[in-house]
């Protein structure tokens, strides 16, 4: 289940992705309002994002954030990846973040092992191939 956590940052970047290319940075406080995004949570969200390179931050009186690259070049699974970790349900289908399950007697024939490498690559395929781009298109055509 994608965690709040997750749904902030994904409203969040959904907002940067709505401003055109070369605008100014955008302040936090309009981030928050206009995603509807706790203030507290939405400095840690960004500086998550920040530090993965997804977001760009400014200082000072004009300063506020923007996307780092342009809206097609950062999908969902990067986002949800910064915030949550591994897109896999269980650590012996992750491929960034394997770890053996302590239970498991054998992962070649363990049934929920094989179920959960499915899950994992349709995730993957459709959050890796949903960029912000296509969901603010899609976003905008559901209003």
């Amino acid at each position: 289940m994608l965690t709040q956590r997750s749904r902030y940052a994904l409203r969040a970047m959904l907002y940067l992705a709505e401003a055109p290319a070369g605008a100014a940075p955008i302040p936090m406080t309009r981030i928050a309002a206009e995603a509807t995004v706790p203030r507290k949570f939405l400095e840690l969200i960004l500086a998550d994002l920040r530090a993965a390179g997804l977001i760009a931050s400014t200082r000072g009186k004009m300063g506020g954030y923007r996307l780092a690259r342009p809206t097609h070049l950062i999908s969902l699974g990067d986002v949800i990846r910064v915030i949550e970790g591994p897109l896999a349900l269980v650590p012996c289908v992750s491929r960034t973040a394997y770890r053996r399950c302590a239970d498991c007697r054998s992962e070649a024939d363990c049934a929920i092992r094989h179920a959960m490498m499915r899950v994992r690559d349709e995730t993957a395929r459709i959050l890796d191939g949903t960029s912000l781009a296509d969901a603010a298109i899609r976003e905008l055509a559901a209003a």
